[in-house]
């Protein structure tokens, strides 16, 4: 394009986006949802700097192609910094923490060659979003261009969201999450917002949804050891308090085991303290009596005093046996996830370790997850969950926007998990019988509040 066609296109891409602002606020809202503000912010194909510019970034680079459209973008936000640049052709000497190409893959000439640039961009941390439009709507689109409805655009290519994974794993990075948004475009006041917020998300029927998007990490099986800490909730679990401490295999650079106390009434708290005195001189062993309630206060407070690179949660109930919790790590250090949570729900169960109702609600809370959370999640509910402690930290941070409304702290950790766009990973383990005390959980009573808490997550992540 010469550099008349550039200064046109700058110049009328303003008027575009005031006629579509609909569209465009509609992506603006889907990418600054998984875009944290403060972060390092690349957007190839950045436009006149809108998009980058509600990131909110610590540092925010654009490039694209377009001189008239980087000075524009410049004019507007000096605080950030544009290039023009061909994406085919970058030459950027820093990493960042998020690379946004929204509405651009279908202008490149050769789609792969510009995603297996983005490796020397990326740390291991990073992550690419990616928006694209649905095929199926390519009749819609040329007639919409060809009765002024919106600006027309060169034929653009056939990608689905297979063929951008795809290509995106031929480029060393592998797809965290995926999805589609938006059935109507255009703005009709209330109508728009329902269908876009609740049909639009109905499974299936989302298959039409104009925009197709995907959340991915730089792929790495590099393994790296790590220091461990232990978390280990007890309520009543007087009678497996020194087993967790025996039972568990030495794994890691290093390990510290932390109980954190419930308020037992059967001598946990002393049996804890004996227990730690007894293995202080051969393990990094401490306890603390939790201020709250619930497991979720637990985690939180042995969260706190950890130490390690690793984050553990154990059950005392030791229903997951200790002895698999070095698989978990492995996972971690691997880079095979950066959550990784265990599943009961593979290998068969000894007979009384799990109730036919909890099994049944476990397995319909699992599908429901899935959906809202773009993963596949075959447990929700599984103790045993493991995070790295700077995405912990993260997490904590980022934890105002669902509030406090988890006792148990597993949907807590894989909200914000999901949030941040960790790539969580599904671990089966072994689910053991109990040997001593019982369950604290209500089945009907905790299973209502579990299935509030579906619907508060569902609003607060897919119907946002």
């Amino acid at each position: 394009m010469d550099k008349h066609g550039f200064d046109t296109q700058a110049e009328t891409r303003a008027y575009w986006k005031k006629k579509n602002w609909y569209y465009h606020k509609s992506i603006e809202d889907l990418v600054t949802f998984m875009v944290p503000g403060g972060e390092r912010v690349l957007e190839i194909g950045s436009g006149t700097g809108d998009l980058l510019f509600a990131t909110n970034p610590k540092r925010g680079v654009g490039i694209d192609i377009n001189p008239s459209m980087i000075k524009i973008a410049g004019e507007r936000y000096p605080s950030l910094e544009w290039r023009v640049m061909d994406a085919a052709e970058i030459s950027l000497k820093e990493r960042f923490d998020y690379i946004i190409l929204s509405d651009v893959l279908g202008l490149f000439d050769d789609v792969e060659d510009v995603l297996q640039k983005l490796g020397s961009l990326s740390h291991s941390r990073t992550r690419v979003i990616v928006t694209y439009y649905n095929y199926l709507w390519e009749p819609l689109v040329r007639l919409a261009e060809s009765f002024g409805l919106k600006s027309k655009q060169p034929l653009q290519h056939w990608l689905s969201e297979k063929d951008i994974a795809n290509l995106l794993y031929l480029s060393g990075f592998e797809v965290v999450k995926q999805g589609k948004k938006m059935m109507m475009p255009f703005y009709i006041p209330l109508l728009s917002q329902w269908i876009n917020r609740f049909f639009a998300n109905v499974p299936f029927i989302n298959r039409f949804c104009l925009v197709q998007y995907l959340v991915a990490r730089p792929a790495t099986t590099t393994f790296q050891e790590h220091t461990v800490s232990i978390i280990i909730p007890a309520r009543n679990e007087k009678g497996n308090i020194e087993s967790a401490i025996t039972r568990l295999p030495k794994f890691g650079v290093s390990q510290e085991l932390i109980f954190v106390e419930g308020h037992s009434t059967d001598g946990t708290l002393p049996e804890i303290e004996r227990v730690v005195k007894k293995h202080s001189g051969t393990k990094r062993v401490s306890f603390a009596v939790q201020g709250g309630k619930g497991k979720g206060d637990a985690v939180r407070k042995g969260f706190s005093m950890a130490t390690g690179e690793i984050l553990m949660i154990l059950d005392a109930d030791l229903t997951v046996p200790p002895e698999d919790l070095p698989k978990f790590y492995k996972a971690m250090s691997c880079g095979r996830g950066e959550f990784i949570n265990g599943s009961r729900l593979v290998y068969p169960m000894e007979k009384q370790a799990m109730r036919f109702l909890n099994a049944l609600a476990n397995k319909f809370f699992s599908l429901v997850f899935s959906w809202f959370l773009g993963q596949h999640i075959k447990d929700t509910l599984c103790g045993t969950k493991v995070l790295f402690r700077a995405d912990y930290e993260r997490i904590a941070r980022g934890r105002p926007y669902f509030g406090d409304f988890d006792p148990f702290g597993d949907f807590d950790l894989l909200l914000g998990a999901a949030k941040l766009n960790l790539k969580i990973v599904d671990l089966p383990i072994h689910y053991r019988e109990r040997t001593y005390g019982s369950t604290n959980i209500s089945r009907f009573r905790h299973g209502w509040l579990l299935l509030k808490m579906c619907l508060f997550a569902a609003r607060k992540l897919k119907l946002q």
